[in-house]
């Protein structure tokens, strides 16, 4: 099946790709790797909006399920302000600090909340994402890890670059000689820029691939 021109064009209009900063400086290293992506994904046809997490007092999920029948997490804070905005975006940018070789804490449990509580509410297939830490030292790659485990579970496509997603330093001034991570950002931003607009032209032709989800293994065995 071949698609006019005219319909491929009319789908790639108001992409948008949503930014999680999980650093709670907010104009601090994570800022300036995110900052990077968000001007080279503008400069390639893709609207963003931003989400600071790491100033917001976040509890972590209490598993009560209350999601499962009400559509939105029992706690109404910046979880469920974000879940619209998730739900309307072709891709999202998880930002994160490396706090002990791991991502912040509260970005963690807002992670947890959103993706659970829009388990059945937004749908997640062919949604692109990417994690983008920063440290000064070591453990990048450990958070880095940390954050794609959302992604991967959700069907969603991750998106790489031409190193690990990571910029080093210990201020954002510090990141401004990072020279190949600053690289690193806009070729990811190219790179997720160039997959959302393959994947809504595929998605227009057959839509999304379907998720087999009827197996749950959990080894119990009845008696």
């Amino acid at each position: 099946m071949t698609v006019p021109a005219v319909e491929i064009i009319t789908v790639l209009i108001d992409m948008k790709v949503l930014i999680v900063n999980g650093s709670p400086h907010l104009s601090g290293c994570t800022d300036r790797a995110l900052r990077e992506v968000e001007e080279t994904l503008k400069a390639n046809g893709v609207d963003t909006e931003r989400v600071n997490v790491g100033t917001k007092d976040v509890r972590g999920c209490i598993g009560c399920n209350f999601c499962r029948e009400h559509g939105r997490c029992v706690f109404n804070d910046i979880v469920n302000e974000t879940a619209p905005k998730f739900a309307e975006a072709a891709g999202i940018v998880v930002g994160t600090p490396v706090y002990y070789a791991g991502a912040n804490g509260q970005l963690l449990a807002f992670l947890d909340r959103l993706f659970y509580s829009t388990a059945t509410t937004v749908e997640k297939t062919m949604k692109v994402g990417a994690a983008v830490v920063s440290s000064r030292r070591a453990g990048s790659t450990s958070a880095f890890d940390e954050i794609n485990k959302y992604f991967t579970i959700s069907a969603m496509p991750v998106v790489s670059s031409t190193y690990w997603n990571e910029v080093h330093g210990f201020t954002a001034e510090d990141v401004e000689a990072d020279l190949e991570g600053l690289q690193t950002m806009r070729n990811l931003a190219r790179n997720m820029s160039f997959l959302i607009k393959a994947i809504a032209a595929a998605k227009k032709v057959d839509g999304v691939p379907d998720q087999e989800r009827a197996s749950f293994t959990s080894f119990h065995t009845e008696r």
